[in-house]
């Protein structure tokens, strides 16, 4: 199976070693993050740092100033940790060694946005704003996600990318000092603390048939068993297939809306993924998706392992199905049993692989993945 791995520009860009380190794995691609949220990240290899903070959500390049220019929103660029065109840099490396080229662009997470624009944030049925959760039904913010989506895809020598959280994110979020696992929420405690309630979602629940403050009153009585202890969360009654079907319409045509810029932007061939869950009310990274529209929608998906069957059912002979894989042990990952689990992917119906991550992942970890791709051919 194809192969490629995800990694930061910082990871190549000022380490001239590299990209010859990572062509000799034996990966075919790397995905080389273009537009990324914060983070404080791990350089074991880089021969000027060790620790990289990005302070903020970012574009790893220039942006085009005639695109955004008289614009309230637009795409933030990098401070010292991408200097310039970091992007750009490390992809020549890249490609100069003989690797393929895709960019990595992460939609819609940005707390930096939300931080300066709040009225642009998921809010919950408490009142609640998450800031680091941009509102993908909010007019103004579809707009700058999908100008982004389409600039940052298609970059210099990029062969094509791979689009993060295309749809809603939500309370889920691996936030500084978090301190929010007191209690435990289950997937539908998750997601409803994650519907949102800002004006262009209210709008929506009532072209659905829903009051919205009905709604949002409902979900509150639905959780209060969770924080008393008493129970799971209960039902929505008859509002909840309005709610639900206002969510999907908008991650389904913000999907619809990011893949067709890309692809008006993007030469012939380029190959556009998306991240993606199968279950069409799945907030985060894996945005939820309905399986047939959007493997008729974009070249393929990347997705954890056990998900990939539900898109397997509904791939074409050209689809692409990229399992998901950590290789870094510190986080959980088990780089040692990459080759059996790559077998598990490939009955699940993967045709390709993507390892999570390169530039993370400690030398250890990195012969492991050698030895592994080599045992698969």
């Amino acid at each position: 199976m194809r192969t490629g791995a995800f990694l930061y520009p910082w990871d190549v860009d000022g380490d001239p070693a590299a990209p010859g380190l990572l062509a000799e794995l034996g990966l075919a691609q790397v995905t080389l993050a273009a537009a990324y949220h914060s983070t404080r990240a791990l350089s074991p290899r880089h021969p000027a740092h060790r620790i990289v903070t990005a302070e903020h959500a970012a574009v790893l390049y220039p942006p085009d100033p005639r695109r955004w220019a008289d614009r309230a929103l637009r795409p933030y660029p990098a401070g010292e940790w991408a200097p310039g065109d970091a992007y750009g840099r490390a992809a020549e490396a890249l490609a100069a060694s003989g690797l393929d080229v895709h960019s990595w662009v992460v939609l819609a997470h940005n707390s930096r946005l939300g931080a300066e624009h709040p009225g642009t944030s998921v809010v919950n049925a408490h009142g609640d704003r998450y800031p680091w959760a941009p509102c993908v039904a909010r007019p103004e913010v579809r707009a700058l996600l999908v100008d982004l989506a389409a600039e940052a895809a298609v970059r210099p020598g990029a062969t094509g990318t791979e689009l993060e959280s295309c749809g809603w994110y939500g309370l889920a979020h691996l936030h500084a000092h978090d301190k929010t696992a007191g209690i435990a929420l289950g997937e539908r405690e998750q997601l409803l603390m994650s519907l949102c309630f800002c004006s262009s979602c209210r709008e929506g629940y009532g072209e659905e048939g829903a009051d919205p403050d009905e709604l949002a009153a409902a979900v509150r009585a639905a959780l209060e068993p969770v924080w008393a202890g008493a129970g799971p969360a209960g039902g929505l009654g008859a509002l909840e297939v309005p709610a639900l079907a206002w969510r999907a319409r908008t991650a389904r045509t913000f999907q619809e809306a990011a893949v067709a810029a890309v692809r008006a932007a993007a030469p012939p061939g380029f190959r556009v993924l998306l991240h993606a869950d199968p279950d069409p009310y799945r907030c985060g990274a894996d945005a939820g998706t309905d399986p047939a529209h959007v493997l008729g929608l974009a070249d393929g998906v990347v997705a954890r392992p056990p998900k990939l069957a539900a898109f397997a059912e509904h791939a074409r002979p050209e689809t692409v199905l990229a399992a998901n894989l950590s290789v870094v042990g510190g986080m959980g990952g088990a780089p040692e049993h990459l080759a059996r689990d790559a077998e598990h992917a490939r009955e699940a119906g993967a045709t390709e692989l993507r390892l999570y991550h390169a530039g993370l992942a400690s030398d250890e970890d990195l012969a492991a993945v050698r030895t592994a791709l080599r045992k698969l051919g």
